[in-house]
């Protein structure tokens, strides 16, 4: 068993819509990034979770 990282782009489940928690997330992030146009609802998985690690980096939580 792997205990790497896999690339959100190779999730079997990356196509489907973003989850509650992603997006909740996601609105927190980009209002503390001073980046609200960065929040878009109709994201899926693999994106929103992209656009997360790349808010936190800005957001100042990496």
């Amino acid at each position: 068993m792997s205990n790497q990282i896999k690339d959100p782009d190779q999730w079997t489940t990356g196509g489907e819509p973003m989850t509650g928690a992603q997006a909740s997330y996601l609105k927190t992030l980009s209002e503390e990034a001073k980046e609200p146009a960065a929040f878009d609802p109709d994201l899926d998985k693999a994106e929103a979770s992209k656009r997360i690690d790349d808010l936190r980096h800005k957001a100042g939580h990496a």
